[in-house]
């Protein structure tokens, strides 16, 4: 591959994977809403006679987590209406978190790169200080006595 753009953006990536897998939050938000999908998807088929199998109960769970809404599987009862919005909190909640974890690894990428600017500035001005302390003692020697 020849496209420096590509090239790079691919090394990005690689240390964006890097970078998430080292949360455990992630891990963690994740197996909750599994976990929450499951739960909920059995008492939402307990609860709701238009729900007709344990796994129609966690699609549904699903669907509604994630906003999606295809409404293939609908509760009719009050209380799976209820989970219905429960669920849709939740997954609001999950969201909201997801978001917050990746754009904190994103602005950690950020300081390191920021920390090795200022590094590489800090050299870049101490070179130029030397260089301006040489260039002055050689065009100054009267500054010598």
């Amino acid at each position: 591959m020849n496209c420096p753009f590509a090239q790079n953006a691919l090394l990005w990536l690689q240390g964006l994977k890097i970078e998430v897998l080292k949360q455990k939050s992630i891990g963690y938000i994740l197996f909750l809403a599994i976990a929450v999908t499951i739960l909920s998807g059995f008492a939402v088929f307990l609860l709701d006679a238009n729900v007709h199998s344990f796994s129609d109960g966690v699609w549904f769970a699903w669907v509604t987590m994630t906003h999606v809404g295809y409404g293939d599987v609908v509760p009719t009862s009050f209380l799976g209406r209820a989970l219905a919005c429960v669920l849709i909190l939740f997954g609001l909640a999950v969201l909201a978190l997801l978001t917050a974890t990746f754009s904190s690894i994103l602005m950690g990428g950020l300081e390191r790169d920021e920390n090795q600017i200022l590094e590489e500035l800090r050299r870049l001005h101490e070179r130029l200080d030397q260089l301006e302390a040489r260039h002055l003692s050689e065009n100054n020697p009267n500054q010598m006595e």
